[in-house]
């Protein structure tokens, strides 16, 4: 463990880094706009003539309009998404509660617009789109951080804005003025210091004229288009769009092309030009950016992640069509170290297979015009007008396979070595926590602790939908050392991390609204277990299972226990409900009908970790219970404290009034259980017996 942490210790440094985990988030969390804008591209641009001549001429063109719209109002404006996810994320991990999220959002989206040039006559979808993802990316963290700065002094020097009798809101909207308007300040003068310097209109025209210069030297070759793939697969590394972003460039150097090689042909010469706009889309960018129609195979093929390949098989759909975003924000690529060295070397080997295939002569030049969401061998068949084209493409594609092969496998291994470590940081945390985990969420955490949860929430819903949760028994014993009784416990054995901790299971399936189906399910597995529990612990022996105190007066739960006792009744069954999380239970009139109702189905009822605090007293008026089971940290402190002998006593003396049966946990040692047996306690459950055992085990 110690030296696979060490050798990615600096990968995950940079991955935990805020403005990492800032651009990460923010990408994900516009997938949804980036699905729906695929969706209208792939059917606004789908390459069938008859399905074109379909859809420009119903309703007079009205479907196209209306794809159109939806694509312009994605990603037309995909970089407006951008600068207000990456802003809001960015706010999510580095403030505080004093700081307005919302002024820097704000102050965000003024300081995109003002390096994209929307003061310039003409600026359009254009400037907001794809092309600006670098803008996005600059204004949603640097004015986020700005802001963050400015309102912290400001706050120290006590300059607060505020309205006379205004709501606290306004107040508050109104404090974020001074602030925003000093970023938006910065920011202005950056783009005036960039127009008065380089004499252009705006900063976001000097970085499509930087990158226009770079490519202006030297003719269009192998070279040149070689560092165009480099450069293109470097930006989008970095979380930029960058086809959309050398879309210039493209225009300018590469896609004439196409236009000379057709002019060739039609004044009967040989075509000359290798590099087209076509030739990148169908032979480099397959499945999009990084050509990772390739890391899809090989993540299907050999990834065991499941989430992983569940990601593969979601994105699969739009990659056929070249669109890969789901994939590239979603693995993710961005900020991904591990991946860096494929996703730039397949795009460049795939290139330069396939200038050298065409330079050779084995592959005809393209001559035909293609829609980059052209599906791989279509495409590459139509862009040449030959069955060597749509070969090549396959080539390519198994090439690019048996890169990603290793890297996909690494990924899989660094993934299971960081899991493993953080399951154990993050038990730390939820057992320090303990005290506070009810009026907290774990997986609404903004940090590594929250990241998990949710990891772990979701392959806990994947578990318990495909019925992959395990019950385990404890066995209770008296003092003679016959087996009295048994205790269904639930068990999660994650196919990476092996056995979760109980408590944790409960809380994410509380958190994720599945707790009262599986306590459900708890119930219909203990009835069908209870042959085999019987058959391995003896016939008369008392089976429990536990329910938590917010389930088991809920009518959801007692219409269910209607429904089993109405096929199969409880009575004569000897089954216990062990009601956990007491404090949740309020003891009223509804609380006592739900008690009395499976009392009479013929159900016994347990108190769990009973002690003499008055909310455990509480339950014992009316005397609704059968057993009590001591609160383990009384077993623990037989020889720790004075005082828990002394409670163990009272509870025992008192249960004995009331003819309840006392049953003591954790009871680990033949000293501890003599010392229960000498106050009074005669029945044990713990590992001095037994741990919890699967029934199949021998």
């Amino acid at each position: 463990m110690g030296k696979g942490t060490n050798k990615y210790a600096l990968v995950r440094k940079i991955e935990q880094a805020a403005p990492v985990r800032a651009v990460r988030n923010g990408l994900i969390n516009i997938i949804p706009v980036l699905i729906i804008g695929a969706f209208a591209l792939i059917l606004k641009t789908f390459p069938v003539e008859g399905y074109q001549n379909a859809i420009s001429t119903f309703a007079d063109g009205f479907f196209l309009e209306l794809l159109n719209l939806i694509y312009s109002a994605t990603f037309g404006v995909l970089s407006v998404y951008m600068t207000f996810s990456i802003s809001r994320s960015f706010m999510k991990l580095k403030s505080d509660r004093d700081v307005v999220t919302g002024g820097a959002v704000v102050a965000s989206f003024i300081s995109f617009f003002i390096l994209s040039g929307a003061y310039i006559d003409g600026y359009g979808l254009d400037s907001m789109g794809p092309k600006s993802m670098f803008l996005a990316i600059i204004t949603g963290l640097g004015a986020s951080a700005l802001y963050i700065k400015f309102n912290k002094y400001l706050r120290n020097k006590r300059h607060t804005l505020f309205s006379s009798g205004a709501d606290r809101e306004l107040n508050r909207m109104l404090s974020t003025l001074v602030p925003i308007g000093l970023v938006v300040l910065v920011f202005a003068l950056i783009n005036a210091l960039v127009i008065h310097i380089f004499d252009v209109e705006s900063f976001r025209k000097l970085l499509i004229e930087a990158l226009n210069k770079l490519f202006s030297y030297g003719k269009t070759d192998f070279f040149k288009g070689f560092f165009f793939v480099l450069l293109s697969s470097v930006l989008w590394f970095f979380g930029i769009h960058g086809s959309d972003t050398l879309e210039d460039v493209m225009q300018t150097y590469f896609a004439p092309g196409l236009l000379a090689n057709q002019t060739a042909i039609g004044a009967g010469a040989e075509p000359t030009a290798i590099l087209t706009k076509q030739f990148f889309d169908c032979f480099v960018l397959m499945g999009g950016c990084g050509s990772t129609i390739c890391l899809l195979i090989a993540l299907l093929i050999f990834s065991r992640n499941r989430a992983r390949r569940g990601l593969g098989i979601a994105a699969a759909f739009p990659m056929i069509f070249n669109i890969n975003e789901m994939m590239v924000f979603g693995l993710p690529i961005i900020f991904n170290p591990t991946m860096l060295i494929p996703f730039l070397t397949v795009p460049l080997v795939c290139y330069s297979v396939a200038y050298a295939s065409i330079a050779a002569g084995i592959v005809p030049f393209i001559t035909n015009s293609v829609e980059w969401t052209t599906p791989i061998i279509l495409g590459g068949y139509t862009a040449t007008g030959s069955a060597a084209g749509a070969i090549l493409q396959v080539v390519n594609v198994v090439i690019g396979v048996l890169i990603y092969m290793p890297f996909v496998r690494m990924l899989d291994r660094r993934t299971n070595e960081e899991a493993k470590q953080s399951l154990t940081s993050f038990l730390e945390f939820f057992k320090a926590n303990t005290q506070n985990l009810a009026s907290m969420k774990l997986t609404e955490l903004n940090d590594v602790n929250g990241d998990f949860a949710k990891n772990l929430c979701a392959d806990l819903i994947h578990d318990i939908e495909r019925g992959q949760i395990l019950l385990a028994y404890q066995p209770q014993y008296g003092y003679d050392g016959n087996c009295v009784g048994a205790e269904a416990l639930l068990r999660w054995h994650h196919q990476l991390y092996g056995f979760i901790y109980p408590p944790i299971v409960i809380k994410l399936a509380e958190e994720a609204g599945l707790l009262p189906t599986l306590e459900e399910w708890v119930l219909k597995k203990t009835l069908e277990d209870m042959p085999g529990v019987q058959n391995r612990f003896g016939k008369d022996v008392k089976v429990s299972f536990n329910v938590t105190g917010t389930t088991v007066v809920t009518p959801r739960f007692l219409q269910f226990c209607r429904q089993i006792n109405a096929k199969d009744p409880f009575e004569g069954k000897n089954l216990c409900i062990e009601i956990t999380e007491q404090a949740t239970l309020r003891f009223n009139n509804e609380t006592r009908e739900a008690f009395s109702e499976l009392h009479n189905m013929g159900l016994q009822l347990a108190i769990d970790d009973f002690s003499m605090g008055q909310t455990s007293l509480n339950y014992l008026k009316d005397n609704m219970f059968d057993v009590i089971k001591l609160d383990g940290s009384l077993v623990k402190g037989l020889f720790t404290h004075q005082n828990c002998r002394e409670i163990i006593s009272s509870i025992v003396n008192l249960s004995s009034t009331l003819n309840l049966l006392v049953l003591a946990e954790y009871v680990e040692t033949v000293e501890e259980r003599d010392v229960l047996h000498e106050i009074g306690c005669d029945h044990y459950q713990g590992y001095l017996y037994s741990p919890a055992v699967f029934l199949n085990e021998q």
